[in-house]
């Protein structure tokens, strides 16, 4: 247990840094998970899908409550103590829970019953929250989106979508029946449901004003109602008491610069998009008289920012390209979403704490939560929190000084992450996310980057560092340079790896060496379906491919996709030797053993030796990094699971002494191991759930091991990347 402290106390002071510049104030970290699969019934089978979509709390601050439209219920977690958030069950709605709110002892769940997109339906359940029991339920005539309630409780507001089929003429507006808004009376928490009324929306917008789909309600101190109509482009103010349209405007259309526009396997922050229409989703009040839209998009639009606006209509603020900007320096760009709606900005909360009133920005596509302090101008941002995937509803609990989050992405179907709710604390102290961000480039765009797949350190220049990204960003396969004196680390370079003088193509970069030259050896992981050699590169310093070296024939026989993981070099001159870690067993490996391979250039010959693996009981067990120091071969060995199921994330070593690789066409070796350092502790003391990929190691010239995880691209996955270091290797040996 002690050197188990001693690894999180080394993870915390790399990581506690701030992606921005920080004064001595409160800043909000991550302070529990919990899977929303938990919270399955004891007989359900645990990979059932399931999702916590809009999530609310208990006035007391205990409890939190969120929509799960796949289990088709609401579920509760215990928040009792946040820090161990407990599953308190979940309840079945007979339809599909769309949007929950809490008012004293009851839940109010909006519940979709659509026959379909012609014939909509919903209704909306009113349960006790102490005996979790269906008391009341009133007809809503169309299907329910949002719900909100006024700050006094004496209104209830329902936006009643009736979503369009986008699959019916390419999802093209008008597709009647139309959306409106029903506003109840509430009486200690129970709505009347003979006091609905239906407000038409009808009329308002420039765009299919005939069809209008209002997504999203907020009220504000005088009990007026803002609600969105997405598809609309569009924006209403309704008064609650009288049901009357006091306002409305159109949400208007932003010009973005500085962005990618392509979902090209690149990079490249240089486009521009012209007049993209805003269509908000998520709107919230800042106070009377302005609030905020998280412009996500859905029809034609999507303006990958967020935008604060008088109650007039009168662009206040408008954050255009800069929060993705932002995202894009931390890892998380999603760049298959280029050519669409980029981050997606979706879910909002806003809330005072301790005096400092908060924006809070969901983006569903990078999984990161946007914090922003309301200046009564320009907003602060002030911090990027992670977050589980496709976060989309967000719950402030400022008396406890507590956000909560709801991510809707669930993944179990290919053995991905599960959809998750995580709770984050404002204290005292540092933020402890991002581990890992890059500088701008001369121009002022950020230095892409995403998917570290291999590491290794600088011969000389101890803590500076160099990693490869992987087939993700095919088109652009780089080296990035990494300061890792800095807290967070930060990415100072990005070298693209050429061919002929243009990007490489066909590569599949999974480890990075020096090659003594100035320049570096990577491994490349082939894939016959896609025409990828498994082979190992040799660049000089301006990223030039200069040598191609396929794998012997002795062993390509029997080869599979999951090859090349890493890449180190010994020696030097006539000695000099390569070594690499195949990651998974090949035809010709015997069970449980994969292979060490060893090129000597000079000679140009290939050995090996095999290499036992950790068995499992879920998944599979491979290698993701190899590397040399001081006599050793330090090897990472994992398994391919993530979050509960994840066991197997270690360190070994392997002796060079006496290492005696034989020819390929014979009996190999097997090599002893020697365990070094389990990474578990490392991977949960970031308080998410552990990550399946860790894929970067590397000893720098005073001793000093770092790792990193491979975050897919922002792929099916959240997006994070953790960077940490475990201290000294020699101190661990």
């Amino acid at each position: 247990m002690q050197r188990r402290s001693v690894y999180l106390a080394i993870f915390a002071a790399l990581t506690a840094s701030a992606a921005f510049p920080a004064a001595a104030e409160p800043v909000f970290n991550r302070i529990a998970t919990l899977p929303v699969a938990n919270n399955l019934p004891a007989d359900a089978d645990k990979a059932t899908k399931t999702s916590s979509e809009i999530i609310a709390v208990s006035e007391d601050g205990n409890t939190l409550v969120y929509s799960d439209s796949p289990f088709g219920g609401v579920g509760f977690v215990d928040i009792t103590d946040p820090a161990a958030p407990k599953p308190g069950g979940s309840i079945k709605l007979d339809g599909e829970p769309t949007s929950v709110i809490v008012v004293g002892g009851k839940v109010l769940a909006g519940v979709n019953t659509s026959e379909s997109y012609i014939k909509p339906s919903g209704r909306l359940a009113v349960v006790d929250l102490a005996t979790r029991k269906v008391e009341a339920s009133c007809d809503l005539g169309g299907q329910p989106d949002s719900v909100a309630v006024s700050p006094d409780k004496a209104f209830l507001a329902v936006a009643i979508e009736n979503e369009r089929d986008e699959d019916l003429n390419d999802g093209e507006m008008p597709q009647l029946p139309g959306g409106d808004l029903k506003i109840f009376s509430l009486k200690d928490g129970q709505p009347d449901c003979a006091s609905m009324k239906t407000v038409a929306l009808t009329g308002l917008a420039e765009i299919a004003p005939e069809d209008p789909e209002p997504e999203f309600v907020s009220f504000n101190s005088k009990n007026e109602i803002a609600v969105t109509l997405q598809e609309n482009n569009h924006v209403a103010i309704i008064d609650a008491a009288s049901g009357k349209v006091v306002s409305h405007f159109s949400a208007g259309q932003v010009d973005l610069d500085g962005i990618d526009i392509k979902s090209d396997g690149a990079l490249t922050f240089d486009k521009s998009l012209k007049d993209a229409l805003r269509e908000p989703d998520a709107v919230k009040w800042l106070d009377d008289d302005r609030l905020v839209t998280a412009n996500e998009g859905d029809y034609k639009g999507g303006s990958r920012g967020f935008t604060i606006f008088g109650r007039d209509g009168k662009v206040l603020y408008e954050s255009g390209a800069s929060l993705e900007r932002k995202i894009a320096q931390i890892g998380h760009y999603p760049d298959k979403r280029s050519g669409k709606k980029g981050v997606e900005p979706e879910g909002l909360e806003v809330a005072t704490f301790d005096g400092t009133k908060y924006i809070f920005v969901a983006t569903e596509r990078s999984s990161i939560i946007g914090v922003y302090k309301d200046t009564g101008g320009e907003p602060e941002l002030v911090q990027l929190l992670p977050s589980g995937i496709a976060p989309e509803g967000l719950v402030a609990i400022p008396q406890r000084n507590l956000l909560a989050t709801a991510n809707e992405a669930d993944l179990a179907e290919d053995g991905g992450a599960r959809s998750h709710v995580m709770i984050y604390r404002l204290e005292d102290g540092k933020p402890a996310y991002p581990t890992i961000i890059s500088a701008n480039k001369e121009d002022g765009s950020p230095i892409g980057w995403g998917a570290l797949s291999g590491l290794v350190a600088d011969p000389k220049e101890p803590g500076k560092l160099y990693a490869v990204s992987d087939s993700f960003y095919s088109t652009a396969p780089t080296i990035f340079s990494i300061d890792a004196t800095k807290q967070p680390a930060e990415i100072t370079k990005a070298l693209t790896v050429t061919r002929n003088g243009h990007p490489a193509q066909k590569l599949d970069l999974e480890g990075i060496t020096t090659d003594g030259k100035g320049g570096f050896w990577l491994a490349n992981e082939g894939n016959v379906a896609k025409l990828i050699p498994h082979a190992i590169l040799q660049v000089n310093e301006k990223g030039e491919i200069k040598q191609e070296i396929s794998l012997p024939e002795e062993i390509l026989g029997g080869q599979k996709r999951f090859g090349l993981e890493g890449i180190t070099r010994v020696g030097e001159g006539d000695d000099e030797t390569l070594w690499m870690a195949v990651q998974r067993e090949w035809a010709d490996d015997p069970k449980g053993t994969v292979k060490l391979l060893a090129y000597q250039p000079k000679a140009k010959e290939w050995t090996g030796v095999r290499y036992p693996l950790d068995k499992t009981e879920a998944g599979w067990v491979g290698l993701s990094e190899i590397t040399a120091h001081d006599g050793q071969l330090y090897i990472v060995e994992r398994d391919n699971q993530i979050g509960d199921k994840a066991a197997i994330k270690k360190l070994y070593r392997v002796s060079l002494d006496g290492l005696k690789p034989a020819k390929l066409d014979g009996d190999l070796p097997v090599v002893e191991k020697t365990l070094v350092h389990d990474f578990m502790p490392d991977l949960k003391a970031s308080n998410g759930y552990v990550l399946d990929k860790l894929e970067g190691f590397a000893v720098d010239s005073d001793g000093k091991a770092y790792a990193v995880t491979d975050n897919d691209g922002v792929d099916d996955s959240s997006g994070e990347t953790l960077f940490f270091t475990i201290g000294n290797v020699q101190a661990l040996n």
